[in-house]
């Protein structure tokens, strides 16, 4: 994912769980596709498996993961 328009944008990584964009007015897809962001705070989708790509929908909660304690 790229952002765009935004001087410094704040990016947090939650562990296991979905990028979180603070600031950003636009985010762009490994498609090319422009979303625009409406609110202060997003969350990006990082396990791939979103029915809302390329924002988070909490999906990656109920996948296993293998490996992990």
């Amino acid at each position: 994912m790229e952002v765009q328009d935004f001087d410094h944008p704040e990016v947090e990584l939650c562990p296991h769980g979905p990028m979180l964009l603070r600031g950003a007015r636009t985010v762009v897809d490994e498609h090319g596709t422009v979303h625009p962001v409406e609110r202060p705070v997003v969350a990006v989708c990082r396990c791939e498996k979103s029915s809302r790509m390329p924002w988070c929908d909490g999906t990656h909660k109920v996948i296993p993961r293998s490996g992990r304690s």
